[in-house]
């Protein structure tokens, strides 16, 4: 994956519209904006300060151009994948109504396109504008389309389901609410400004009409760009730098380790998801009453990093490699056999990896006082049975972060690539 940087003049794609001007930057400003484009997703990344994907937020000086910020809905792959992490998200999944099939799923994903290509325009929606984010620019909004198992059955297309999308493996751990899981047709948005997100959620729940129904629906957030004065790895709820050994699109291996390949293996009716990913979502509920009572080095110990700085605890900085093999003074691994972050390293796992694009949530407070928060955890691969699926049965196993969480709802979703234009998500499956 290249990473090319363009200006405004020579790329008509990501003109900035005088909406957009006038509403979130001046002329001077704007004069200076620099536009990056990776995996097909025209993001402006430099002036927000990410320097990677999914786990990074921006320095201070992006808060004067954010609301212009664009990515593109047409491109290889679907925007909200590589993506840097979006200060506020929605995900939610659908079920065909009863009676819709092949045409009516075809002909909502076009008005879903079509409302989507708009809204990461900067652009109103379609038809009845609610006028929520009327003063505002496109604010990084992304989003992003999936299919589900069953989505196959009710369109008649079952000789085209990917054994990819086979259903995931009971995990001892689970604790899954079968109404908060699953589903006919996935949707994730992702923007800088919750008004903005939640325009692009209520314009697309508005198109569903009468052809699909919600089936759940979660909200998320991360730390939002600006606040800290470097770019740094975002924090989960439990305090801990999250995000540290993601996959980067430098990497020569990223796009297969995360894409589809455009041309086998596999039947050629598999073909429509050359280019796409597989999404795991799972809502992973965090014990944070439990997990406060540990003291820093008791959570240190369980992650097997060092909570302010997120480094390994064999030494070194956020990013220097885990030394697996020290002992340290007691005898005993430095990093314990049951730390987390040893568990879930690609080097004990044949090398298996994902992109952990994850919101955080906190949905209230009970009767209890106990907090409903944790992680709306989502991660991306091209095979989810080589990338999620090993890695979660091993932690399954004997992770110690275990104690401390618990999986309440999970889904498995078929991505496919981005839409060429004028095309629309999915039409490569659907008409195909």
């Amino acid at each position: 994956m290249t990473e090319t940087n363009e200006s405004n003049e020579n790329n008509p794609d990501i003109e900035i519209s005088r909406r957009r001007l006038l509403g979130t930057v001046g002329a001077a400003g704007a004069a200076g904006l620099a536009l990056g484009a990776t995996g097909g997703a025209l993001v402006q990344s430099a002036a927000r300060g990410d320097s990677g994907t999914g786990g990074t937020t921006g320095g201070a000086g992006s808060l004067a151009s954010l609301g212009a910020t664009r990515v593109a809905f047409d491109g290889d792959h679907q925007s909200g994948i590589t993506t840097p992490l979006q200060a506020k998200g929605h995900v939610m999944a659908f079920d065909l109504a009863p009676g819709a099939g092949r045409k009516e799923a075809a002909a909502l994903l076009r008005r879903w396109s079509d409302t989507a290509r708009r809204l990461m325009a900067g652009e109103t929606a379609p038809t009845a504008d609610t006028g929520i984010a009327l003063d505002a620019g496109p604010s990084s909004l992304t989003v992003t389309f999936g299919f589900g198992h069953s989505f196959f059955e009710r369109t008649g297309l079952t000789d085209r389901r990917p054994t990819a999308l086979d259903p995931l493996p009971d995990f001892s751990s689970d604790r899954l609410d079968p109404q908060r899981s699953n589903g006919d047709l996935w949707v994730q948005i992702g923007a800088d400004d919750g008004l903005v997100a939640f325009h692009a959620l209520r314009s697309l729940q508005k198109d569903a009409g009468d052809a699909a129904r919600v089936r759940w629906q979660m909200n998320g957030f991360n730390r939002s760009p600006g606040a800290t004065g470097a770019p740094m790895t975002a924090r989960n709820l439990m305090g801990q730098i999250d995000g540290t050994g993601n996959p980067k699109p430098s990497q020569p291996d990223f796009d297969k380790r995360i894409f589809v390949p455009g041309a086998g293996p596999g039947p050629a009716e598999h073909a429509w998801m050359g280019g796409g990913s597989y999404a795991v979502v799972r809502r992973i509920r965090m014990l944070l009453d439990d997990w406060d009572k540990q003291s820093t080095a008791q959570q240190e110990q369980v992650i097997g990093r060092t909570k302010a700085t997120g480094a390994p605890l064999t030494g070194g900085t956020e990013t220097t490699t885990m030394d697996l093999a020290k002992i340290g003074a007691d005898g005993k691994p430095v990093i314990p056999a049951n730390a987390h972050a040893r568990i879930s390293a690609p080097e004990q796992n044949g090398g298996a990896a994902m992109l952990r694009r994850p919101f955080s949530f906190h949905d209230g407070i009970g009767a209890d006082g106990i907090p409903d928060a944790g992680l709306l955890f989502i991660c991306w691969q091209a095979d989810p049975l080589r990338g999620f699926v090993p890695v979660q049965r091993k932690l399954d196993r004997g992770d110690a972060l275990s104690a401390f969480v618990r999986h309440e709802s999970s889904g498995l979703y078929a991505v496919p690539p981005g839409p060429r234009a004028g095309e629309y998500v999915g039409q490569r499956l659907l008409e195909g």
